[in-house]
């Protein structure tokens, strides 16, 4: 028992940690207030309005609050001794906070790409939602969520299409001198090019960190077909650090180019010495901030009242693949907590990150890099501990948790992972749930599940339209439905701790985690299609003994070590996966569906894993039709005699997934009118 004087000081304690002083946001910025979607009402919720503007940030980096930072003892000082960054925010909050259901759903831009009212609304894809057609079937809406997107990513540069922006500074020499230091690049196209930006992506071009000079003649170039293959080293002479544009070489610190052109498909190795490190970890200690500003917050240091002050009783965060692996790294480095002790998520709904974290915190950090098969296999991504419980790697003697420091600080959020079937051929998905052998299965932390979604694709349902693979590519939606299942349960979970579905996912106890060799034999004749030959198997890689403490690298690129051992999926008889969440597309197939495709070899690097693109081989219509052509697989009329078999079978199968809470009402409705548009009988 506390000795009654005390009392007064753990009071004065309380009451100091509730004003704006304990959150790091000093000043908010509004740019713009209005009706979102000209006032329309969302169900009982009613309407929307946007807000948006500018969080300005100052943090003092002797708090041991932010001494995981890397590098924020380097960053410049006001006259306050703080650091000072900004990001973007923007709010759809209820026009009545009354009426909403006080969760706050934080969607983590990917990118500076806003995605959860196109992911669980199904509206059009826009980073400036404002209209019905963004607002899409409402879901998020009428539920009464209030969504914040804030910048986090100083990667990202602004485009004009509204992406979220963050402001983070440059570390510098502690005599005021530019940071200089040894960097690795990879660079891989699928088309004949002359240049490319060190960091391009078809989702938005990461800003780079530029080379020191433009000779750097300490820089090398190497060139290989595949990471098994030797390097060659390309003579300094046919290579510059410069941009092809309009048919001119033009000098660029932050691209390469390559006088005989880059081959597709092949991997080309940059070591240089760069320049200017962002302190890169602000933008996770922003985000935490953030989230503290907006739950409890009345107003900022000038007095401008939180647009939502006592409307947010709970916080959810939810990404995709790259916004998910930094939920789990913002995870992992504790930073769960406010600087008043006090939890910033209750929830986290990770989706497509597999068993990676990122480099989001180190010097020169670039969140937009992870590893696959074929490409990033020197990056340092994927690292140890890759489980959020405890585990040993009986290789290098480790012991780790990637929730460890959450553990011990006591703010442990509910966490939903969700992966698809290219998260474990792609990005090393057992790795969260086996040990690193692969040999044994690992109980799981009781405040989380693990989903994977039979036969998705990390990129979602799109076209069948082959594109750089093979086969054609998977079309199977899955993250508009189980996701908003997912959602309700995460919902319920919190309020009033109704358990969520029990994970379900591929495990070595039930036989439905196998090896490649086990997977090849288990997977039917289908005429024309390739097998994997190989999958991901991070490596473990040594930046430097400062890695992991300072989050500085000394050897570079990393020195490589064995692979972690990976498994995947085992598949029935038509070669569909045998565990997971089994949409009804799966359970009454029509084709085999696959998290896996290969590389076609007009883009070069023919016949290894196509990153991160799925595939979709449909069944044969007849017997006959099966027989002539060597599928091993039934026929659809094999399968179901009439549209009326086939359709109570779906029906059936759509039916247990609600029961088992991985869809809602209106999604089986939607699923059945689909199937009921199917007519494969024609020709029986």
């Amino acid at each position: 028992m506390k000795h009654p004087a005390s009392r007064p000081l753990v009071i004065l304690f309380a009451l100091i940690c509730v004003l704006p002083c304990c959150s790091e946001v000093v000043r908010m910025e509004i740019s713009q207030r209005r009706p979102f979607a000209d006032g329309h009402r969302f169900g009982s919720t009613g309407a929307y309005e946007i807000i948006a503007g500018r969080l300005h940030f100052e943090i003092d980096p002797e708090h041991r609050a932010n001494g995981r930072i890397t590098d924020v003892k380097l960053a410049p000082r006001n006259d306050r001794g703080k650091v000072e960054f900004w990001s973007d925010f923007f709010l759809l909050a209820p026009v009545n906070p009354a009426k909403g259901n006080g969760h706050l759903l934080y969607d983590v831009h990917n990118r500076g790409n806003k995605l959860a009212l196109w992911t669980f609304n199904e509206g059009e894809r826009t980073n400036e939602p404002s209209n019905l057609a963004h607002a899409g079937n409402g879901f998020l809406l009428e539920r009464g969520y209030t969504l914040l997107w804030t910048g986090w990513n100083g990667d990202v540069g602004g485009d004009g299409t509204g992406r979220l922006l963050a402001g983070l500074p440059i570390a510098v020499q502690k005599n005021g001198q530019p940071i200089t230091g040894k960097n690795y690049v990879e660079i891989s196209v699928d088309e004949k090019a002359y240049s490319r930006p060190f960091f391009w992506s078809p989702w938005g071009t990461a800003a780079a960190y530029p080379s020191a000079t433009l000779d750097n003649k300490g820089a090398t170039l190497t060139m290989r077909e595949r990471r098994s293959a030797p390097a060659i080293e390309v003579p300094r002479s046919d290579w510059a650090f410069a941009r092809w544009d309009d048919e001119k070489v033009v000098p660029d610190a932050a691209s390469l180019y390559v006088k005989d052109g880059l081959n597709p498909g092949w991997l080309y190795e940059l070591v240089y010495t760069a320049r200017d490190p962002r302190v890169s970890g602000l933008g996770l200690a922003g985000l935490r901030d953030a989230i503290s500003f907006f739950r409890h917050a009345k107003s900022d240091h000038a007095n401008t009242r939180n647009p939502v002050a006592g409307g947010v009783n709970r916080a959810l965060i939810f990404g995709i693949s790259q916004s998910g692996r930094l939920i789990h790294h913002f995870l992992y480095e504790g930073l769960n907590v406010d600087l008043a002790r006090r939890p910033v998520f209750d929830g986290a709904i990770i989706h497509v990150a597999g068993a990676g974290k990122g480099l989001f915190n180190y010097r020169f950090a670039m969140a937009t890099v992870y590893g696959t098969y074929h490409r990033g296999n020197l990056s340092p991504a994927d690292f140890f501990p890759f489980t959020p419980m405890p585990q040993t790697d009986s290789v290098t003697g480790q012991k780790g948790d990637s929730l460890a420091r959450l553990r011990r600080q006591g703010n442990l959020p509910k966490i939903f992972f969700v992966q698809t079937a290219t998260e474990y051929w792609s990005r090393a998905a057992s790795l969260l749930h086996t040990d690193v052998e692969g040999t044994r299965d690992l109980t799981i932390d009781p405040n989380v599940r693990i989903y994977s979604i039979a036969g998705a694709q990390h990129l979602g349902g799109g076209t069948t339209d082959p594109g750089i693979c093979q086969h054609p590519r998977n079309p199977l939606k899955h993250r508009g439905p189980v996701l908003r299942a997912l959602l309700v349960a995460m919902e319920q979970w919190l309020a009033n701790d109704t358990p969520p579905p029990a994970s379900r996912y591929p495990r070595l106890d039930e036989g439905t985690l196998v090896d490649l060799k086990t997977f090849r034999s288990q997977f039917p004749r289908i005429p024309g299609a390739g097998l994997p030959e190989h999958y991901y198997r991070p490596l473990r890689l040594d930046p430097g003994p400062e890695w992991h403490t300072e989050g500085r690298a000394s050897i570079v690129p990393p020195a490589a070590g064995q692979p972690y051992r990976t498994l995947v999926p085992a598949v029935d008889r038509d070669g569909n996966e045998l565990a997971g969440i089994r949409l009804p597309e799966i359970e009454v197939p029509l084709a085999t569906f696959m998290g896996w495709n290969l590389r076609a070899a007009e883009y070069g690097a023919a016949g290894v894993l196509a990153g991160l693109h799925g595939s979709y081989l449909e069944f044969q219509n007849s017997k006959l039709d099966r027989q002539e052509s060597g599928d091993s697989r039934l026929s659809i009329q094999e399968r179901y005699p009439s549209r009326e078999v086939y359709l109570a079978r779906f029906t059936d199968a759509t039916l247990r997934l609600r029961k088992d809470r991985f869809l809602l009402d209106e999604d089986v409705t939607i699923l059945l009118e689909q199937a009921a548009t199917r007519s494969l009988w024609q020709n029986k």
